[in-house]
């Protein structure tokens, strides 16, 4: 690659560290721009600046000295991104798609508007709305609550079954969605580049902590009929073409005990739904998102084994610097893989690193999974 384009990334955690990992093999240079370099990417970027990806002046003055921008995390200040745009500077995802999914309000209005299937839902700004709206019938139990801005990693949602739970109502605007009646929670992961090149990777099943709200096992393919698979594959595809992003979505789906397959929301980024790709397919996620900010051909998704993905999260009551008991272990089996983010203190469900196993089969891969589950925990170094 001649004239390579500058690529900066805002955000240095552990997406950006494996973003730095997949262009290694280019010797692709990548620029960071996060709060600390003790960060997990600090050690994997060619340059790390050290400012709030918050912040409107440092995105700027960051943004300037690149060709490319794009991002590890949505929460990122979208004023100075449209100011970059306006510079010439090409900025991956398009800051007006990136305003409309950080808000997850607007965004269910946007699938609305682009006639994309998703659960019923209601939008109210206060607490006390919503209140209101309870006693007054127009929304019954159960359902579930979603900050419209700033929820990530299963923060700022709330499940509330009855009047007993209202004591777990999230303050602010709040999008309220339909308790539905989910089969299964899916995913597929899509990547688009300038030049209109669509690519899907092989669709997932996703089982979430309930504690937590986050992914603990993914299975990748997913156990479902070809018909549903097609469609969902399909589905993801209108919604990339229909954000008119480039670079890497993430669609996250419900599939109904109707029958029915549902976009619950979506992530303009390398995505926990897709880390398996590292071992297991032709290309890796973060490669891929490499390929569509930079336009560059989109690889191959063909999977070459099933996969099984377990999220690494700290035990419950364990706050401190970072022990992973069985690591040993785990490591002596074949087709495990484990990836470790470098964060030095683990607390209760923290995201502490993932670990992809390869199987024969996928029963043969969850047969492993189980092992490693069972071995491998994040505890307190003092414990």
């Amino acid at each position: 690659m001649s004239n390579r384009k500058k690529l900066g990334i805002l955000g240095g955690g552990q997406l950006g560290k494996m973003l730095s990992m997949a262009a290694g093999p280019w010797h692709y240079p990548i620029h960071m721009l996060d709060e600390s370099v003790d960060f997990p990417a600090g050690p994997y970027s060619m340059g790390f600046t050290e400012g709030s990806f918050k912040d409107y002046e440092a995105v700027l003055a960051f943004g300037r000295q690149m060709d490319v921008v794009s991002i590890e995390i949505e929460h990122v200040n979208t004023e100075a991104l449209e100011q970059l745009e306006k510079e010439g500077i090409i900025v991956h995802p398009a800051p007006r798609a990136l305003k409309i999914i950080k808000d997850k309000g607007l965004q269910k209005q946007f699938y609305t508007q682009h006639e994309i299937p998703t659960s019923s839902y209601q939008l109210f700004d206060t607490e006390d709305e919503l209140r209101a709206a309870i006693k007054n019938g127009q929304l019954t139990f159960p359902f579930v609550q979603k900050s419209r801005t700033a929820g990530y990693d299963g923060k700022g949602v709330a499940l509330i079954k009855d009047a007993e739970a209202l004591s777990k109502l999230l303050p602010g605007p709040s999008l309220i969605e339909e308790l539905v009646d989910i089969e299964k929670e899916l995913s597929v992961v899509a990547a688009r580049n300038e030049s209109g090149e669509v690519a899907t990777f092989p669709l997932v099943e996703m089982e979430f902590n309930e504690e937590a709200n986050l992914v603990e096992f993914l299975l990748c393919p997913a156990r479902v009929a070809e018909d549903v698979a097609i469609e969902a594959d399909q589905l993801a595809r209108k919604v990339i073409e229909a954000f008119d992003i480039c670079g890497l979505l993430a669609v996250e789906l419900f599939w109904t005990k109707s029958g029915e397959i549902l976009v619950n929301e979506v992530a303009p980024r390398p995505h926990n739904s897709g880390h398996h790709t590292i071992e297991s397919c032709l290309t890796s996620q973060f490669q891929q998102h490499l390929r569509g900010v930079l336009n560059l051909p989109l690889g191959s998704t063909q999977a070459t084994s099933p996969s099984v993905m377990l999220n690494l999260l700290g035990e419950p009551g364990h706050t401190g610097p970072a022990h992973y008991q069985g690591f040993e272990d785990c490591l002596a089996i074949d087709g495990v893989y484990i990836h470790l983010y470098g964060k030095e203190i683990t607390k209760p469900f923290r995201k502490m690193g993932h670990i992809t196993i390869l199987g024969n089969s996928a029963e043969d891969a969850i047969a492993k999974a189980m092992k490693v589950k069972g071995l491998l925990k994040v505890i307190s170094q003092s414990s």
